[in-house]
């Protein structure tokens, strides 16, 4: 199977470069930048499940993508997709499966009008990696895993080759009959620890000990689950109160890398995650204040970033 890994950083870099070490054939789409120092430095990962030094490994640049391959993973920031799209559309032929590994639910349908939904899966990583300045991608903790299906829920034979594909190289791989209930879950989460670390600019510890901490995060949980519901997805309920329990705990250090890129000056997601659900909490007629208030804060966020860098 020829797989395209459409960069090669914190995400796609990972789980391209455990499955490049594994012998499987995987080339990186990257700018001309992070090909020159892979090209130098090659692919590092340090990790405290393995560390890995991948000499030289295949890169190609979009202007001189031309054949096609099996399998693109696509693992960008969702201010990059339409930069993404452009740059391996050259890379899509007819028997090419795409898997994004990007959060939220707006991708799918982008994806889905520029190639077609046949040939896009609903896919979801759990990882926390990030990329040092001399781009080494260093693992931050021994979770790591790949979750991907059909959206209609079947077990198709392309999801079986992708499964044999990825098997044994070194991550966790989940093939899922229900992914797009994984997705919004995980959007659920996320959209909630995002949205209260990023507005109360803490960890969820001293959210915790603030007056009306422990309702605020809990109220917005439970909005962002009523979004869920009203789109067909309402959380299971395990796995609500272990997101409540996550998102309440006392002391807990635990942040978003929203909250983390607001505190760098960095782009943010505003619009993929907490835009898009709010969209669809407002067309389903469900309460969305919190969101809202949310959506607000991060917006004023991004027009307050543009007014310095101009």
């Amino acid at each position: 199977m020829r797989t395209l890994v459409v960069g090669a950083g914190a995400v796609g870099g990972y789980f391209g470069g455990r499955m490049l070490a594994a012998g499987r054939d995987v080339h990186f789409l990257v700018r001309a930048k992070r090909a020159e120092l892979l090209a130098g430095n090659g692919l590092q990962i340090r990790s405290p499940v393995g560390d890995l030094n991948l000499q030289q490994p295949p890169t190609v640049l979009k202007e001189n993508l031309e054949q096609s391959y099996d399998l693109i993973i696509l693992s960008c920031k969702a201010y990059d997709l339409a930069d993404a799209i452009d740059s391996f559309a050259a890379g899509v032929g007819p028997q090419t499966v795409i898997l994004p590994l990007l959060n939220g639910m707006l991708h799918l349908d982008v994806l889905s009008e520029r190639f077609g939904a046949e040939k896009i899966l609903g896919g979801q990583c759990v990882i926390a990696s990030t990329v040092d300045a001399d781009g080494a991608i260093r693992h931050l903790n021994t979770f790591h895993g790949v979750t991907f299906g059909e959206r209609d829920g079947a077990m198709s034979a392309r999801v079986g080759a992708i499964e044999k594909e990825m098997a044994g190289v070194g991550f966790d791989v989940n093939p899922s009959p229900a992914i797009l209930q994984s997705m919004w879950e995980k959007w659920i989460m996320l959209a909630s620890l995002a949205g209260s670390t990023s507005l109360m600019r803490s960890s969820i510890g001293p959210i915790m000990e603030a007056p009306g901490g422990l309702e605020f995060v809990s109220a917005l949980l439970e909005e962002c689950s009523g979004i869920a519901a009203a789109n067909g997805h309402a959380p299971g309920g395990p796995f609500y109160e272990r997101t409540r329990k996550l998102l309440t705990e006392a002391g807990s250090t635990l942040t978003a890398s929203m909250f983390r890129d607001i505190g760098n000056g960095a782009r943010i997601e505003a619009d993929h995650i907490i835009g898009d659900l709010l969209r669809r909490g407002r067309e389903a007629a469900v309460k969305t204040d919190l969101l809202q208030v949310v959506y607000t804060h991060l917006k004023t966020y991004e027009a307050r970033n543009r007014a310095a860098s101009a």
